[in-house]
């Protein structure tokens, strides 16, 4: 099984940090939760919920910190009342209840839930219609939720966009999207700060391949400065900034870490033989070509761009 992880020093390694800037008063802020940050990276994103179960059932006062800073796989749940598909994370939970983008109410109820200004409800409302189009064009399938809330100086929302393909199969995959924005109110000007995530899994297993897991996130951000005339000018403004975003991202996957991938694997097999690879070759009694090895890895890429390119 091949495990890869496609950014890694997303954060500060606690590892490289002195002793002396260790302080025993404080040790939970300044060792339990970069720690507990710096294993889960490390870790396969496929398996974060079940590893943060872990670390908060050993720490429970990291419970709030984790789940409000870690990026998970998104979860799927319907809408009791529209009987609406939509996503769950840390926006749009309070306590164990989550808020459902289309009737604005908790499930299980909650009386005392925190819920957007009416303002900023509208533009939520506005903007799940139109990401709900985007979904359908760019994804053709899958799930997408919006979800707003109020800042002192403007407004803050996420984005999240979900696609599976064949769950529970022998292939297999999912994408996960989340882009985590905040628009700060300029006269006719908007300043918006972008953060954008990506979580992807693929998987394949057959007789002549094996077990094959691909797992990683990428995160990038951006910031820029949009005209604004009226609250609608927000919507058209953050969809063209998570586009352009999830376009590069995808280009970036497709053309770099596969591509990368795939070039090393042909320099590997290049017809340019050096003097280590033919004592390879000749003590494994394989010739060239017919290295089983080398045949897993191509099998391995050609699934991967197959299974991405249906996203």
């Amino acid at each position: 099984m091949a495990d890869a992880q496609f950014d890694s020093a997303l954060l500060p390694s606690l590892w490289r940090r002195p002793i002396h800037a260790i302080d025993p008063a404080c040790c939970l802020p300044l060792t339990f939760i970069p720690a507990s940050r710096d294993l889960l990276r490390r870790l396969n994103p496929r398996d974060t919920k079940q590893n943060l179960q872990a670390i908060t059932s050993i720490v429970p006062d990291l419970t709030e910190d984790l789940l409000s800073s870690v990026d998970q796989p998104l979860e799927i749940r319907k809408c009791p009342k529209t009987d609406r598909d939509y996503l769950l994370c840390d926006y749009n939970r309070d306590g164990d209840s989550y808020r459902s983008p289309w009737s604005n109410e908790f499930d299980p109820p909650l009386e005392d839930g925190t819920v957007p200004s009416e303002r900023v409800r509208k533009l939520e409302v506005a903007a799940n219609e139109a990401f709900d189009v985007y979904r359908e064009l760019y994804y053709e399938g899958g799930v997408g939720s919006v979800y707003f809330w109020d800042l002192d100086d403007g407004f803050a929302g996420v984005i999240l966009l979900k696609k599976g393909v064949t769950p529970g199969a022998k292939s297999s995959g999912e994408w996960d999207s989340i882009h985590v924005f905040e628009a700060t109110d300029r006269a006719r000007m908007s300043h918006y700060k972008l953060t954008s995530t990506v979580i992807l899994h693929l998987a394949n297993e057959s007789e002549s391949l094996g077990e094959m897991d691909l797992s990683g996130n990428m995160t990038r951000q951006v910031e820029v400065d949009l005209p604004v005339e009226s609250d609608a000018s927000h919507v058209a403004n953050v969809g063209r900034l998570v586009e352009d975003m999830e376009l590069k991202m995808r280009n970036l996957l497709q053309e770099v870490y596969f591509g990368k991938a795939k070039d090393v694997v042909g320099e590997l097999r290049s017809k340019c033989r050096s003097p280590f690879l033919v004592r390879v070759e000749q003590r494994s009694g394989y010739p060239p070509g017919d290295d089983p090895v080398y045949a897993q890895l191509v099998v391995c890429l050609s699934v991967k761009e197959a299974i991405i390119a249906s996203f």
